[in-house]
């Protein structure tokens, strides 16, 4: 007797990560800029004597976030993988295995050290 629930509770797992590991991605980007923005923002006031000192700090909060974010969605899909090749073929449904959110996966990984490398630079 098959359940094919158990194969989508996977994919909604594998998903919710996904869509974690975006918003933490998302949140250390902005980390990240707010510190150019203080520091852009003080200058145009001329106020250099006043300028954050944690603004520096803020480029290095934001990468590690990314890097955060980019991780557990690398994660998430090695262990998507490593679930379902636990699964017995009759639970998994007919013309559906998974790789195509695991390339999504995969993708955004590669996209998340890509940005990574951007705000570095």
């Amino acid at each position: 007797m098959s359940d094919p629930r158990v194969f989508f509770a996977a994919e909604r797992t594998l998903l919710a990560w996904i869509r974690t590991g975006l918003t933490v991605m998302a949140f250390g980007f902005l980390v990240a800029r707010f510190g150019l923005f203080l520091r852009l923002l003080s200058a145009q006031l001329g106020a250099e004597a006043h300028a954050p000192r944690l603004a520096p700090l803020s480029g290095a909060i934001g990468v590690l976030l990314v890097l955060a974010g980019t991780a557990s969605i690398l994660l998430a899909a090695r262990e998507h993988r490593a679930f379902l090749r636990t699964l017995p073929a009759e639970d998994r449904p007919a013309g559906r295995d998974g790789r195509l959110h695991e390339g999504l996966a995969t993708l955004l990984g590669v996209l998340g050290i890509l940005l990574t490398v951007y705000l570095v630079l």
